[in-house]
């Protein structure tokens, strides 16, 4: 692993392309060169080519002193990202990689490295529902109580404020939704959340890309953006990208299936999944629309769901 030949930081890296387009997050930017030395120097590292991937934190292999491998993570400080370090400690190795140190005034974070790291949404020679199956046993895991001093967000403050935009966008934009689904959908993102059996540690972004091949564990899983509450909120994301539903034939067949899977490998009830798709389909649509998407598609998904969940 030679940093000699290795541009650490390319422009075509997603991290430098995404953030050098955002105002808030340039000064950051600027600076990552000199934060990443500064890690290298103080934790003893030698660092590898980063990965390209993440469009808000600076991911690269690196070894130790003592030539074990590590994963370098430094994170444009944001609300996502604050929680992650808590939730790793607290899940202690058990489905998910184990933080080995942690600056959180700088948002860095030494991690278990992930080999050789494929990713489930291409491990394409298993079938979905066995792909499904492999994401739903790691959620089993990650869903424990939290500790009583923990200090991560509450995922029904965060989803009443989802509930709140979608509503103003909704007001403001004036797309030519189905005005019903999208009050439902704000309506769901408002009251899933105080109907929950049970509150424990969520991964906040449980999709396909998130969860590795390993060594320890035949899967691991990376970059938690926890929150406490509703265990049903996690497996839309995995249902919703592994094998994509909703371009086989019938999708509210294939759809239909794979909810009852995952509803019975978690212990969830299998209209709770959907409702929770609906909310974050519909809030996903208001969400694009701000940004120069039209947010048909994502209405019609919406759609298909509710009906799923006897919305």
């Amino acid at each position: 692993m030679s940093e000699a030949r290795v541009d650490l930081f390319p422009s075509s890296l997603p991290v430098v392309a995404t953030l050098s387009r955002r105002a808030d997050a340039r000064e950051w930017l600027a600076g990552l060169p000199r934060l990443v030395d500064e890690l290298r120097d103080r934790w003893s590292l030698r660092l590898g080519r980063p990965y390209h991937g993440g469009s808000c934190s600076w991911v690269a292999p690196v070894l130790l002193s003592d030539g074990d491998s590590a994963v370098l993570k430094v994170c444009w400080p944001h609300r996502e990202a604050a929680g992650e370090a808590e939730a790793l400690r607290v899940w202690d190795g058990d489905g998910a990689v184990r933080l080995l140190r942690h600056d959180p005034e700088v948002y860095a974070l030494l991690l278990e490295p992930c080999e050789p790291g494929t990713a489930l949404e291409a491990a394409g020679d298993l079938p979905a529902e066995e792909r499904l199956l492999i994401g739903a046993d790691l959620l089993e895991r990650l869903w424990v109580p939290p500790p009583a001093d923990s200090r991560l967000e509450s995922l029904g403050d965060v989803t009443a404020e989802w509930a709140d935009l979608v509503e103003n966008r909704m007001g403001r934009l004036r797309p030519a939704f189905d005005p019903g689904l999208v009050a439902h959908g704000a309506e769901l993102l408002r009251t899933l959340p105080a109907t929950a059996s049970r509150t424990v540690v969520v991964h906040g972004d449980f999709n396909p890309g998130n969860v590795l091949t390993a060594r320890r564990q035949p899967w691991l899983v990376i970059d938690a953006k926890p929150m406490l509450g509703d265990p049903a909120y996690d497996p839309w994301p995995l249902l919703e990208q592994v094998d994509d539903p909703f371009r086989r034939p019938d999708p509210p067949r294939v759809l239909a299936g794979r909810l009852a899977l995952v509803a019975d490998a978690v212990g969830e009830d299998v209209r709770r999944l959907a409702a929770w798709g609906v909310a974050r389909r519909v809030e996903a649509a208001l969400w694009g629309l701000e940004y120069g998407y039209d947010g048909v598609e994502v209405m019609t998904q919406a759609r298909v769901l509710a009906d799923l969940a006897g919305l």
